[in-house]
């Protein structure tokens, strides 16, 4: 394999690397050993999340917004049964 194959190898995975990071740390949130993740009609309820994690940030209707520091933050997607369907990152 030549030089330059090897680095454009080592470049695409560590750029795959990057990607699923992202995307993994997208669709869940820790509060403290607390792991949550948007689960549908299986997801946790409202109050399990309140519970463990306290008040969010912001909160209008069944979207809650919780600050994780260094401004990162989570946007959390509620059902109207109060099920997380959803988390998203809510940027910098």
């Amino acid at each position: 394999m030549t030089k330059k194959r090897v680095l454009g190898a080592v470049a695409a995975s560590f750029t795959l690397t990057l990607f699923a990071e992202q995307a993994l740390s997208v669709g869940y949130m820790s509060c403290g050993v607390h792991k949550f993740s948007g689960g549908g009609r299986h997801g946790p309820g409202m109050y399990e999340v309140l519970n463990k994690c306290g008040e969010p940030t912001f909160r209008r209707g069944n979207t809650w917004v919780y600050d994780q520091g260094g401004g990162r933050r989570k946007v959390l997607f509620f059902g109207d049964a109060g099920n997380l369907m959803r988390i998203s990152d809510g940027g910098r």
